[in-house]
């Protein structure tokens, strides 16, 4: 086996996003690109030599290929030791545990979340660090600043590795480790969650319906909630992770996921529904005829965080993204416990967590996680969700009154203008921005504007500084209005548009959501002009 180092060029335009590097899959296969890539990971995080790293992804298209030529990388660049999920598959959560369980020096995931997947779809390559996290801005700025100077690359000419068996075996000096990518993580739950009581649950005749989108949490879903809990077979559904997600689009949303929402608002509808994205870190709760945001369901888990065994002694502290609804505002305030408002990107979080400031962790993107783990994930969010609900012996439609009868509700719904010409979506935001010093005691759309500004964060562990992070417009009364730039799509840009209502009426909280917030969609418009600068009837999803 010989060693090849392979003279290359920059490739423009290899900036990673909130979540690692995102491109169409064509892209990624073009000659280079790939390579360039993770060479610029090594050499942007103090070379691979002696190191071991944890790899794996989604299973989306050009997964299994990437997989094989990331490893003849890591073994030219002089690595120690590779663990893999078999098959190249590894949830990004399971990921960040192997990670972190195994004291590597990072790893190297292959998903682009909850992205399209297929030949001509989306691909997507992130560094998470030693920590099991993603890699900080300070990590990406060095990645990308590797990207614009690379000249050469290396590669193990080598045939490929067989990932289907478990066990290990040597790619010329390094050392490969296939392990099954569900056994650590399915342990770590049960060290979380009381298993007992969840296998009573599903024995006592409680019905379950969980879509895995045909995306990497299939494996996890089927061998914890049907195989140790005891769900009935066919609790889980499109459980087989497929190349292109079986012709879908792996966002757990009511948009993309309508066929379970079909199914939890049927007249004999199981008691509790969820479902998952491409790589497992996001998640969908819903109930008997209930949707649960995001939102609501991170101040939920924060507000009955005692019923479960690894929270039992309460929590340190909380954190959201910033766009993410107030509602664990209150929860905290009421449990008298820090609550911090972060960037969107899941790398903000892990400084707290590190740093024991915070416990869980959410954004309205459907990310919750905790500091089991150094990302969000999916699957621990709805175990969370059957603990609270096999403790209480109460619905969902129960555990949500009950919480907006104590802390109010936070009316909330995201807005998403998908594939927008940037020109026309940066026009806009700059539209906003001017307009921001202005705003504040300035009456719109029947509100009146509290405050306005663009989010700044000042990390309270590091004292980094994030800039730019999104518009922000509070209205009094509790009402707010944010527009961002998403950093999470392939092409043009996502404009999302976040809106926020507080209700404190008894009376007035089964509203639907929409017309809640009828007044703050209302300044939306009359503040940014989306219509006429984006060429948009409307938004494309409606979250």
């Amino acid at each position: 086996m010989r060693i090849h180092t392979v003279p290359t060029q920059p490739i423009a335009g290899q900036k990673p996003g909130t979540s690692g590097l995102r491109k169409k899959t064509p892209v990624f296969m073009q000659p280079h690109y790939l390579e360039n890539f993770v060479q610029a990971i090594f050499d942007g995080t103090g070379g691979a030599a002696g190191k071991t790293y944890v790899l794996g992804g989604d299973g989306r298209y050009f997964n299994d290929r990437a997989a094989q030529v990331i490893l003849r990388m890591a073994a030219a660049n002089g690595a120690a030791k590779v663990i893999v999920g078999r098959n190249a598959l590894l949830s990004t959560p399971a990921a960040s545990n192997l990670i972190r369980q195994r004291g590597t020096d990072g790893g190297i995931i292959m998903s682009a979340s909850h992205n399209p997947g297929g030949p001509n779809e989306d691909f997507g390559v992130k560094f998470n660090g030693p920590n099991g996290g993603p890699a900080s801005e300070t990590v990406t700025e060095t990645i990308f600043a590797v990207t614009k100077t690379l000249t050469e690359y290396r590669m193990l000419d080598a045939q490929d590795v067989d990932l289907s068996r478990l066990g290990s075996s040597t790619l010329g000096a390094m050392a490969i480790e296939v392990v099954d990518p569900v056994a650590d993580y399915e342990a770590l739950m049960a060290s979380l969650f009381d298993f007992d009581k969840l296998r009573a649950l599903f024995a006592g005749g409680f019905r379950m319906r969980f879509d895995a989108m045909h995306a990497v949490t299939g494996p996890y879903a089927k061998a914890i909630l049907e195989g140790t809990l005891g769900a009935p077979a066919g609790t889980v559904v499109n459980a087989e992770p497929s190349p292109d997600f079986g012709g879908g689009h792996p966002d757990p949303n009511p948009i993309w996921a309508k066929t379970l929402m079909d199914t939890m608002y049927a007249e004999d509808a199981p008691d509790f529904g969820a479902a998952s994205d491409g790589d497992g870190d996001r998640n969908m709760i819903v109930g008997r005829h209930a949707y649960v945001t995001p939102s609501d369901s991170l101040a939920v888990l924060a507000a009955n965080a005692t019923l479960v065994p690894a929270y039992a002694g309460g929590l340190k502290g909380v954190a959201r993204s910033m766009p993410t609804s107030q509602a664990v505002d209150r929860v905290a305030a009421q449990l008298g416990i820090a609550c911090y408002e972060t960037p969107t990107g899941w790398k903000f979080f892990g400084n707290l967590l590190d740093a024991g400031r915070a416990t869980l962790c959410g954004e309205e993107s459907a990310g919750t996680g905790s500091d089991h783990v150094r990302e969000k994930d999916g699957l621990w969010a709805v175990l969370f969700w059957l603990n609270i609900l096999a403790e209480r012996k109460a619905p969902v439609t129960q555990v949500m009154a009950d919480h907006w009868a104590r802390y109010g509700r936070n009316y909330y719904s995201r807005h998403d203008y998908e594939a927008v010409d940037s020109a026309a979506a940066n026009a806009l935001m700059d539209a906003v921005r001017a307009q921001i010093e202005g705003l504040p005691g300035r009456a719109v759309a029947g509100l009146t504007v509290e405050a306005a500004d663009e989010f700044a964060y000042d990390d309270p562990v590091d004292g980094s500084r994030s800039e730019g992070q999104g518009l922000r417009v509070m209205f009094e009364g509790g009402g707010r209005l944010v527009l961002r730039l998403s950093g999470t799509g392939t092409e043009g840009a996502t404009l999302r548009v976040y809106l926020e209502a507080l209700e404190n009426d008894p009376e007035r909280m089964a509203l639907d959501p929409q017309l809640a917030l009828g007044d703050v969609i209302a300044a939306a418009e009359a503040i940014a002009g989306i219509k006429a600068r984006t060429g948009r009837g409307g938004p494309d999803v409606i979250t």
